[in-house]
């Protein structure tokens, strides 16, 4: 496995692999797919990261960012998808754990992520790398005429920010 960073010219992998999470309709809110300028100016431009088995992107990380506000630089929003054909193998934790650690590397001191309530595998795999549940969000939007109720979960850096 090799972990590679995400860019326009990988892209169209990362996009594949986006499309199957939306089918899933319990992976965003989302439901169009991205195209590069949109996703590259809503994501910040570091901890972009994909990971590969025998040239096949298996799936990909990226942070973005929760405020312009200056004292919000560093927390995060965690987004994480995982090839369906690559699901269960472990390629998520590789992944994440590999976020976390660039995260801190860039002054990340907290990552949170905002799952629904019934992807229990996304909210097992955050609590796995050290994520915990603070709160839980009831019908705080809607998936195609759904309302839906989000976990939030952070990690906090045990190295960076607050010591």
């Amino acid at each position: 496995m090799e972990i590679k960073p995400i860019t326009k010219e990988n892209f169209p992998e990362l996009v594949e692999i986006y499309g199957q999470g939306l089918a899933t309709n319990i992976a965003t809110f989302q439901n169009d797919l991205p195209i590069w300028e949109d996703w590259d100016k809503g994501h910040l431009n570091f901890c972009r990261i994909s990971i590969y088995e025998n040239n096949e992107m298996l799936g990909w990380a990226a942070l973005s960012p929760v405020s312009s506000r200056c004292v919000y630089s560093g927390v995060a929003e965690v987004s994480i998808y995982v090839a369906t054909i690559a699901r269960g193998k472990g390629i998520g934790e590789i992944l994440l754990n590999e976020l976390i650690k660039q995260s801190e590397s860039n002054e990340i001191w907290t990552l949170q992520s905002g799952i629904f309530a019934e992807n229990q595998n996304s909210i097992k795999l955050h609590e796995k790398c050290g994520f915990r549940i603070v709160g839980y969000r009831e019908k705080i939007g809607r998936k195609n005429g759904v309302w839906k109720d989000t976990v939030l979960m952070e990690c906090r850096s045990k190295i960076t920010g607050i010591n």
